[in-house]
């Protein structure tokens, strides 16, 4: 009997019936953790992908590609703090660039649309000038150090910055008040306008003209301190920023106006460095010659 029992169970296995989500265990929590990561990184990678692929904002715009041209700033300031010494390093430039960071960070998050790339470009800008900023001001201390000068200067950018960051983060309040004085028309029409003196859609653009500025303070710099990737980013930006201010909400002329005029001022410093080097390699194949 005993033998017929055990031949019995080998010869009839019972039937199982089939695993299903109703019935089966729920897995241990490393593999539920790499699950909903997995689920999380796909879901992150399809709306990249919707993003860039926007027929309103993303890679066939100038919402991308002005953003883009900004990028070279950072990849420039990078680049001279690893390549180049201090001495290459225009303070007054690298100062207006750092609050000029500063502001469009907040133009960036106000604009329509919101561009999250132009915001994360000029935090990144702003860690990147800031490291240069610091690199100029100690090498010219050093300088002023051996000459026997003690003039510091550069605190009249700092605290004019400062100024135009209260104003634009005050702006609201700043504009009620305004509003409520006896005014012209014309003068209501210019406060009130959605690029106004105290929104930050006029401060953004009219710091940014202090990059121009510094440009034309610097005609006259010594083009081996010139810095290419720097007045290539310039112009870039200068360039397709002129046509970005016009297909953003507000519409901003003095964004537009203000990237004309770093196109020109960016194009005089290359054309005055590459016809710079040109020359220098002319010089030396006649000296080899």
């Amino acid at each position: 009997n005993s033998f017929i029992f055990l031949a019995s169970r080998l010869v009839y296995k019972p039937s199982r019936p089939p695993p299903s989500h109703e019935t089966s265990e729920p897995l241990p929590p490393p593999f539920s953790l790499l699950r909903d990561l997995k689920a999380k990184m796909a879901s992150i990678g399809r709306r990249f992908v919707a993003a860039f692929t926007c027929p309103k904002t993303g890679w066939k715009t100038t919402h991308f590609w002005g953003p883009v041209a900004n990028w070279g700033l950072v990849v420039a300031a990078v680049s001279d703090a690893f390549t180049k010494g201090p001495e290459v390093i225009s303070v007054p430039m690298t100062s207006s660039l750092c609050i000029y960071s500063m502001l469009f960070m907040r133009f960036a998050w106000l604009v329509q649309p919101r561009n999250y790339l132009l915001f994360a470009c000029h935090f990144f800008n702003e860690c990147a000038q800031l490291t240069q900023l610091s690199r100029g001001i100690k090498y010219e201390s050093d300088q002023r150090a051996l000459k026997g000068d003690d003039d510091k200067g550069g605190s009249g950018a700092a605290e004019t910055g400062a100024k135009v960051a209260f104003l634009s983060a005050a702006g609201q309040s700043l504009q009620a008040s305004a509003l409520k004085l006896p005014l012209p028309e014309a003068a209501r029409a210019f406060i009130a306008h959605p690029a106004g003196p105290f929104t930050i859609h006029f401060w953004a653009p009219t710091w940014k003209w202090m990059l121009s500025i510094s440009n034309l303070l610097d005609y006259d710099r010594p083009v081996e301190k010139v810095s290419t990737m720097q007045q290539t980013a310039l112009c870039a930006t200068g360039f397709i920023w002129s046509r970005y201010s016009m297909v953003i909400i507000p519409v901003n002329y003095n964004l537009f106006a203000v990237n004309v005029s770093l196109a020109v001022t960016g194009s005089y410093h290359l054309g005055r460095k590459l016809l710079s080097m040109r020359n220098k390699d002319e010089k030396e194949k006649e000296e080899e010659s």
